[in-house]
Parts: structure tokens; sequence; C-alpha cells
């Protein structure tokens, strides 16, 4: 199972983002981190997620992308359990039209954190 924790649910993905997958995704809404949140917060939250993911049965790997202070503090926690993390890449097309800039993501694939 590959566990997406980001503010994108699956269903949103692309056909080969879904396919990239090769497994059943599973959604887990990405917190809110308030912007004056200290680092004790960080790790505390972290930690948070951190047992919540731990307690999930058939766990492939976690799709996580977000506040960067947040994913970083969970998933060197995660990488320590020797849970595989990945992050989605993409290719970003960028059309103007009227002055209104217009960008458009195309997944490329997944990147595990190394």
């Amino acid at each position: 199972m590959l566990l997406n924790l980001t503010n994108h649910p699956s269903a949103t993905w692309s056909p080969e983002q879904i396919a990239a997958a090769h497994d059943v995704v599973v959604d887990m809404p990405f917190p809110s981190v308030p912007p004056d949140a200290d680092e004790v917060y960080i790790d505390m939250l972290a930690s948070e997620y951190l047992d919540r993911i731990l307690q999930m049965d058939n766990l492939s790997a976690v799709h996580i992308m977000g506040e960067f202070n947040f994913c970083y503090a969970l998933i060197s926690k995660l990488k320590a359990h020797g849970v595989k993390c990945v992050a989605s890449t993409t290719l970003r097309e960028t059309v103007e039209e009227n002055e209104l800039k217009i960008s458009k993501f195309i997944f490329v694939r997944f990147r595990e954190y190394i």
C-alpha cells in the first residue's frame, strides 16, 4: 500500500500517476502547519504522524510532499524505521494568455528520498 500524505488526494491523480504507484493508494490528509510553529511543535507533529503511519498494515511506501520542515522531520523519522518515502516529480508546462501565466504540471515519476 502506498500512503499518499499530500494536499493532493489520489482521486485527482492522472492515470499515469496511479499506474506508477503499482499499489493500492490510501490518502491521509496533510496537516495544516502554522507558519509560526516552532521546531518543538514540528517535531511533536511529526512524531504523532509517525505513530499513526507505523500502525498501518501492508505499507510499502509513503508519498510525502508539503511543508518542508514537517516533511523533513517526518521523512527522517520514517527512514529511521525503515519506511520508504517518495516524492512525485513533475514537468511544468507554462503558457501565457493575455498577461496571465497558466502552469500545468505533468506527472513524470516517483523518486525515493535518499
